[in-house]
C-alpha cells in the first residue's frame, strides 16, 4: 500500500466531485457548449484517475516496484497537465480570452502521462 497515493487519490477524489459541482451548477450557464464540453472533459478523465491512483496505492502492496511507483506519479501528472490545462482554458474562455487557447496544446502531454501511467501499471504486474 502505497499512503500517499491512497491520500492524494481521497483528496483529488473529493476536489473533482466539488469541481463536478461547480460545472453543473455555477458555471453552466456562464459558458457555451464547446467550453462546457472542455471543462467536462477535464472533471471525466480526473474522476477516471483519481480511481486509477487509487488502484495503484492498493496494488503497490502486492505488486511493489519502480514500476508501480511511476505509475502513480503519471497518474498524478496526468490529471495536473491534462485536466489543469483544460480547466485553465475553460477559465479562459469564459472569460472570452481567446489567446490562451493554445494550452490546448499541454494537454496531450497529460494524455501520455495517463497512457505511461497504465503502461508502468501493466508492467508491474506482469513483473511480479
Amino acid at each position: 500500500m502505497n499512503k500517499t497515493f491512497l491520500i492524494t487519490s481521497a483528496l483529488l477524489g473529493a476536489f473533482t466531485v466539488a469541481l463536478g459541482a461547480f460545472g453543473a451548477h455555477a458555471i453552466k450557464e456562464k459558458v457555451n457548449e464547446y467550453t462546457l464540453g472542455i471543462f467536462e472533459t477535464a472533471v471525466k478523465y480526473q474522476f477516471y484517475h483519481v480511481f486509477a491512483l487509487l488502484a495503484a496505492g492498493i496494488l503497490f502492496q502486492h505488486f511493489g516496484s519502480n514500476w508501480m511507483l511511476w505509475s502513480g506519479r503519471f497518474f498524478i501528472a496526468g490529471i495536473i497537465l491534462f485536466c489543469g490545462s483544460l480547466y485553465a482554458l475553460t477559465y479562459f474562455l469564459a472569460n472570452n480570452n481567446e489567446s490562451m487557447k493554445w494550452l490546448g496544446a499541454i494537454t496531450p502531454f497529460g494524455g501520455l502521462c495517463f497512457i505511461a501511467g497504465w503502461v508502468c501499471m501493466a508492467i508491474a504486474v506482469i513483473k511480479k
